[in-house]
C-alpha cells in the first residue's frame, strides 16, 4: 500500500457535508483531511452506515475512515474512489488466526478490507493504526470498486457474491462451502476486535 502522500493536495471548498465538516475543524486541504483521519484511533463505530459517525465518535474503522475521505474526494471532484478487497487472513497477518483455520479446515480465511484507489495507487488510511493486524495487506483474492458509504448490508452481499462467484472457485478452497466460511468469518471478526483491545 502507498501512503496518502500520493494524493493531490487540493484546497477544500464548501462542496458538501463532509467538506463543510473539515472546514469547521479548520482543516483546509485534502492532504490535511487525510492526515486527520489517519491519525484518529482505530475502532468499530456504533453506526457504520452513518457517514458522519467518524466526526461524532472521533475514531473509525477501515469502513468509516475510507467512506469519509472517498466522499470528500467525490465532493471535490478528485479521481479517488473506495474499493473493497477480500484478503487471505492467516497467522502472518492476524495473531490467533491459526486456531480458526484449524477449527474450520481452511488454508486461510477470506476477509473484507477496504482502501482507497488513485490511479495505480492503493492507500490504506488505517495502516499504522492499532487495527488488529500485524502488517498491511498487499494482496487480495478479489477487489471491487464501491460507493464511498456502502451500507453494511450491501457490503455483506458483495462479500457473499464474491465468495460464491470468485473466491470459492480457487483450487485451494476446493471442498469448502460458503457456510464454513461465514461461520469462520464471525470468529475472525471477533478475533480482530479482541486484538484491537489488546493492542
Amino acid at each position: 500500500m502507498d501512503t496518502f502522500k500520493v494524493f493531490p493536495d487540493n484546497i477544500i471548498t464548501d462542496s458538501g457535508p463532509v467538506s463543510r465538516e473539515f472546514l469547521d475543524l479548520d482543516i483546509g486541504t485534502f492532504m490535511a483531511a487525510c492526515r486527520f483521519v489517519h491519525e484518529l484511533p482505530y475502532g468499530y463505530n456504533s453506526d457504520r452506515d452513518d457517514l458522519m459517525i467518524l466526526f461524532k465518535e472521533r475514531f473509525g474503522s477501515c469502513t468509516t475512515k475510507h467512506a469519509v475521505i472517498a466522499t470528500l474526494a467525490e465532493e471535490l471532484g478528485l479521481p479517488i474512489h473506495k474499493a473493497v478487497g477480500i484478503y487471505a487472513m492467516n497467522e502472518e497477518i492476524v495473531a490467533g488466526a491459526d486456531a480458526i483455520l484449524k477449527k474450520y479446515g481452511l488454508p486461510y480465511l477470506p476477509m473484507l478490507h477496504c482502501f482507497l484507489v488513485y490511479g495505480d495507487h492503493r492507500v490504506d488510511l488505517t495502516e499504522g493504526n492499532r487495527n488488529g493486524k500485524k502488517r498491511s495487506i498487499e494482496e487480495f483474492l478479489h477487489t471491487e470498486k464501491v460507493i464511498p458509504n456502502i451500507s453494511k448490508k450491501d457490503e455483506y452481499l458483495l462479500y457473499r457474491n464474491a465468495l460464491t462467484n470468485t473466491v470459492l472457485r480457487r483450487k485451494e478452497l476446493d471442498g469448502i462451502n460458503v457456510k464454513q466460511i461465514l461461520h469462520a468469518r464471525e470468529e475472525g471478526l471477533a478475533l480482530l476486535k479482541a486484538n484491537i483491545r489488546q493492542a
